[in-house]
């Protein structure tokens, strides 16, 4: 088993859209990229903390690639806004790719330019090297799954 960790926004819908992908094990919510330890929910979304809401993914890279990943991870979000998505405003939303390894530096790279051809503006994701990653107050483990929302209503 591999880790991959991405913020795109509010982390409840990048966690349920990569635990629909065949090979993920599992998907944790959490916090990464900051400068406090074990920041909570209110002191993350303060924008004081630095770090984004972010979703770290356990898969078997026998099953799904990091590459295929990647795929899912430009699909569900618009990197071209910087610190936001939707409705949600804040540093906490970034978009990000917390890299793992050289490879998944590489791979991010990659993707990355290849993405851009896709949007009009400039895509703004930061890749960068994975730091510790804080899991979110288990109310937000599998929250759509929990209160059967279909998705995070943030536009």
């Amino acid at each position: 088993m591999e880790k991959a960790t991405f913020a795109a926004g509010c982390f409840w819908g990048v966690e349920a859209a990569f635990r629909r992908v065949p090979g993920v094990a599992d998907a944790v919510v959490g916090y990464t990229g900051g400068h406090t330890e074990d920041p909570t929910y209110r002191e993350v979304c303060s924008d004081r903390t630095g770090h984004a809401e972010a979703v770290e993914v356990t898969f078997d890279p026998g099953r799904v690639s990091y590459d295929e990943l990647l795929s899912v991870f430009w699909k569900i979000h618009d990197p071209t806004t910087l610190n936001r998505q939707g409705y949600d405003i804040g540093s906490q939303y970034r978009s990000a790719i917390f890299f793992h390894s050289a490879a998944q530096e590489a791979a991010a790279k990659r993707s990355k330019e290849d993405a851009q051809g896709r949007f009009r503006r400039p895509i703004v994701t930061e890749i960068t090297p994975a730091s510790m990653f804080w899991r979110a107050e288990e109310y937000h483990q599998r929250y759509l799954e929990k209160t059967g929302a279909a998705h995070c209503g943030i536009g």
